[in-house]
């Protein structure tokens, strides 16, 4: 790993640590370290620390690490990782204005106790800003169905807000530019009776942990549906062209490579069942990508963000 110069750095409020391993930091818990991991002590922190850093020097904004595969032999780039400072929930109106480092589930608690729907938020993984990055959805509905704008700073300093028409949502993604981090969001969220609102999440949630291994290190759903949308939950959905059913018509559910395994609950869930190397776990992705489009002619993308170089 490159040494990150002293005269580059500069001295932020926040907490700035050399080589900092990453892997304790990622629902999958694998990976090398970053060439430092920079923790802001607020948005002007941020913008600060961005504003002075050399231009050379690649950032990678980095949430809950709900959705990541970091590589074994790290990243080259100063990881940012928001904290307290960043997961404010405020609820006024029809708006519901969350930090980015905010868990979706709670955000979407927070609005059903207020009244407002966001429940489609309670079963995804992960904070806000990665949600709005990815434009996450599930049960029919996407943060683009109610995002309203952001706030972000810029690889330079700048900060920002981003209407729908910037973001350019699609199906989990979005545009947002390079080394750009998300510090907040706000949503429009519909009215709605606040003890209808937490059953229904109630339900969503059992039904998650009935289908899902939820209880494994997993790191989400790791490829995009080919249909290109997610599970609706409605008795009309269809599963031809999900990747689980692909994976498993493909008969891969349950299969291992090391100690990285397909979910046998969940066949388009990649698991870690213990000691599992983030090559391994990319090995066994590659492996399935493989032999559904030998078999299926489709080609599976990743929606499990991987960055960092081997080991």
């Amino acid at each position: 790993m490159p040494d990150l110069p002293s005269s580059g750095l500069p001295t932020p409020q926040g907490t700035l640590t050399p080589e900092r391993p990453l892997a304790d930091l990622t629902w999958l818990r694998v990976g090398g370290p970053a060439m430092a991991l920079f923790q802001p002590a607020d948005a002007d922190d941020l913008a600060t620390f961005l504003k002075a850093l050399d231009p050379a020097v690649p950032v990678f904004p980095m949430g809950v690490g709900s959705n990541l595969i970091v590589r074994d032999g790290g990243i080259d780039a100063v990881v940012i990782r928001l904290g307290r400072a960043f997961n404010g929930i405020r609820i006024g109106g029809d708006f519901v204005h969350a930090g980015a480092a905010a868990l979706d589930s709670h955000v979407a608690r927070k609005a059903a106790d207020a009244g407002r729907d966001l429940t489609f938020l309670r079963t995804i993984p992960g904070a806000i800003g990665g949600a709005v990055r990815m434009n996450a959805g599930c049960y029919g509905s996407y943060v683009a169905d109610h995002f309203v704008s952001a706030k972000a700073i810029t690889r330079s300093g700048e900060t920002v807000t981003l209407t729908p028409e910037d973001m350019q949502f699609g199906y989990r993604q979005s545009m947002l530019p390079e080394g750009w981090v998300l510090t907040a969001a706000t949503f429009r969220a519909e009215q709605g009776d606040p003890e209808a609102l937490h059953a229904r999440m109630a339900e969503q949630l059992a039904k998650r942990d009935a289908t899902q291994p939820t209880k494994d290190r997993t790191a989400g759903s790791t490829f995009r549906n080919p249909a290109g949308f997610s599970s609706t939950g409605q008795a009309d959905d269809t599963h031809e062209l999900k990747a689980w059913k692909l994976i498993d018509d493909a008969g891969l559910r349950g299969a291992t490579l090391g100690a990285a395994q397909m979910s046998p609950k969940h066949p388009n869930f990649l698991v870690n069942t213990g000691g599992a190397t983030a090559t391994d776990l990319e090995a066994l992705g590659e492996m399935v990508r493989k032999k559904v489009l030998d078999l299926h002619g489709l080609t599976l993308e990743w929606e499990v963000i991987r960055v960092g170089k081997p080991g």
